[in-house]
Parts: C-alpha cells; structure tokens; sequence
C-alpha cells in the first residue's frame, strides 16, 4: 500500500467524476431515519454490516458473494443498515450493488464512496441510499459543508467520517448528526482501535457515534461500547463462516 492512499484514490475518483452523468432525481427509497433508530435502540450496540469485495489493504476478500443474499442475512441478524461499497478500482464495489441491494431490504442502506461531487449524491439516492458517507479529510470545510446541505436537502442522513480531533470539531462545527470515527489511518491504511477510544473524551450530547474498522471480535466491540451508539463492521462478517452469529456477538448488550 503507497503511503499516499488518500491522494491517489482522490485523484482517480475526480477523473470517475467528470465522465459522471447527471441524472435526473427519482423517487426516493422509504425507510426509516438512521439517528432516529439509533437514538431510540441504545440498548445494544447496533452494527451497520459491510458488504465488501475487496480492500487496497487486504485485497480480495470475498469476489464470490451473493450480494443480496449477504445483505438479507445482515439484515435478518439485526444489522441497523447496510454499508454498500460502490468504489470499483479500488474496492470492485459497483452502484449495482447498492441498487441490487436497496431495492432487496427494508433497512436503510449506506452509499460508501469517496464522494467529492454533487453529482455522486444524486446518483446515490437515485440508487436507493438513505445514508451516503462524507469524509471530512478528503475535502474542505467549505466543499464539505455544501455537499451535506446538499445531501440532507434530498431529505438522505449523512455519515461524517473523522479520523482525529481537528476533523471531529469540523464535523461539530457542520452540525452533523450522525459522526463516525474510522480507526483506519487513510493515508499509510494502519488500523488503531485507539483512534476510537482517544476520540471518544470529545463527544458531544447531540450526535450519534459509529467507530469504524478494526472491529473483528466481541472483545474489539466491547472496547468502543460504552462510548459509541454502533459499528461498521466489513472484513469480519464478510469472512465469517456464520454471518448472523458474528453479527449478535458484536451486538454488545449496554444494559
């Protein structure tokens, strides 16, 4: 992995784009508000399930799933949405995927991408996402800030992504609702569990929190429980043997 992942990802994401038509807005897909049901479900931690090919890190992960099948068994097991990658030369996701999957379940659905353009939010909608993630260091507080009025203006929640304190504040400053802490450094691609655990001193009362990656046991889960309302969980369930087991052992009871 170069130590530049961040930039060369960007980089091809802006050349994807400008070859991106601007499609006409459909209906949007109903289902309920992601912050709503994480603010009344704080019982357990609830696990927003990955559907995801491949990673720059690991590479393939799992080429042979049935994408609507996986999607189902997450949401039969109590997963509160469904993360869809839709990158395809970094991560072989496709926005089939999040049409083939919305148009499958009931739950809300993520559209994760690298989102730098109005046009990708539209088309995200337009598949069926209820959810699109916005990370905070791959644009400007001012891009940053259009785009999520943009998005919430098409009536879609926005997950914030923030990797340490100066970019948590922006997400304050932004008012997001909904703010997840990626224990995935985007630049050299480690993983920290601590990221989440250091973040956590800063929250806030209002917003909802997601730690994101490195969760792959009850252990890891546990950690981020007491601190956080859910998780993003990928490679652990994509290469469980049982999906709906490992999805109830993540679901920390914080009775």
């Amino acid at each position: 992995m170069s130590e530049t992942f961040l930039p060369s990802i960007l980089k091809q994401k802006a050349k994807e784009v400008e070859k991106m038509e601007l499609e006409s807005l459909l209906p949007r897909r109903e289902t309920y508000k992601l912050y709503d049901y994480l603010k009344n479900n704080t019982q357990k931690l609830q696990v927003i399930a990955e559907v995801k090919k491949a990673s720059p890190s690991l590479g393939d992960i799992n080429l042979e799933v049935d994408i609507v099948k996986q999607a189902k068994n997450y949401q039969d097991s109590g997963a509160c949405m469904i993360s869809v990658l839709t990158d395809p030369f970094f991560f072989k996701g496709n926005i089939d995927y999040l049409r083939q999957i919305s148009s499958q379940v009931k739950i809300p659905t993520l559209a994760k991408d690298f989102i730098i353009d109005e046009k990708q939010i539209i088309r995200s909608r337009n598949a069926g996402a209820s959810v699109i993630l916005l990370i905070v260091s791959a644009l400007s507080e001012k891009r940053l800030k259009e785009l999520y009025d943009f998005a919430t203006g098409l009536g879609l929640e926005v997950l914030l992504e923030t990797h340490h304190l100066s970019e948590l504040e922006v997400a304050h400053r932004i008012g997001a609702k909904i703010i997840g802490v990626n224990n995935r450094n985007l630049v050299t691609f480690e993983t920290d569990i601590n990221t989440s655990l250091a973040m956590s001193t800063h929250f806030k009362e209002g917003p909802v929190y997601i730690s994101e990656s490195a969760i792959f046991t009850k252990e890891d889960a546990a950690l981020v429980a007491p601190f956080f309302n859910g998780i993003l969980v990928g490679t652990a369930l994509m290469k469980a043997d049982n999906v709906s087991e490992k999805v109830k052992e993540l679901q920390i009871d914080k009775g």
